[in-house]
């Protein structure tokens, strides 16, 4: 059941994300939803200021104020136990007798919401063939990984000059030996 979970946009009184995260969490715990609603996400970013004085401060910010993402297979008990909570206003990009429209698995990703997991099976020096792009069917040798940065340095040969172009980590595979 699991799999038909889908990522959907709950939107909240002002300030009141905190309290609609922890009210859901416990209406899950309480209504044994556990297998039903999966996640509850709040998307931060963390923010450095500098102050006039010259003193750095550090601290969390919502990206998205006013929603909550919820995880959840969608279902009118999975509906009423989200709209039932004090401080939700409602589902985003759903009428009052329509059913919310869940986010695409793009949307997730690029709002931070969830992250792919990438598992890297080549190591700096590796032969790599490029996947995707114009440079796709090339090979290269890998010259750096980032995975904080999803991105990997391949050093390829052009027009016989070697050139270190830059990937995402899932565009390169490591060719068989």
């Amino acid at each position: 059941m699991a799999e038909a979970a889908k990522w959907y946009v709950v939107q909240t009184y002002s300030g009141y994300e905190n309290t609609v995260k922890a009210a859901i969490e416990k209406t899950v715990q309480s209504r044994s939803l556990q297998e039903q609603i999966l996640g509850v996400n709040i998307p931060m970013e963390t923010v450095t200021e500098i102050t006039e004085s010259g003193v750095s401060k550090t601290y969390d910010r919502k990206l998205f104020p006013g929603y909550v993402f919820v995880k959840m297979v969608y279902s009118d008990n999975t509906w009423h136990a989200i709209k039932s909570v004090r401080g939700v206003a409602g589902f985003v990009g759903a009428s009052a007798d329509e059913k919310p429209i869940p986010l695409t698995d793009d949307e997730v990703y690029e709002m931070g919401v969830e992250r792919r997991e990438i598992v890297v099976n080549y190591s700096v020096g590796d032969i790599v063939r490029i996947l995707d792009g114009p440079f796709t069917n090339l090979t290269g040798t890998v010259e750096e990984i980032d995975v904080d940065a999803n991105s990997v340095s391949v050093v390829v040969t052009m027009f016989g000059r070697e050139t270190s172009v830059e990937f995402e980590l899932d565009q390169v595979e490591v060719t068989n030996p």
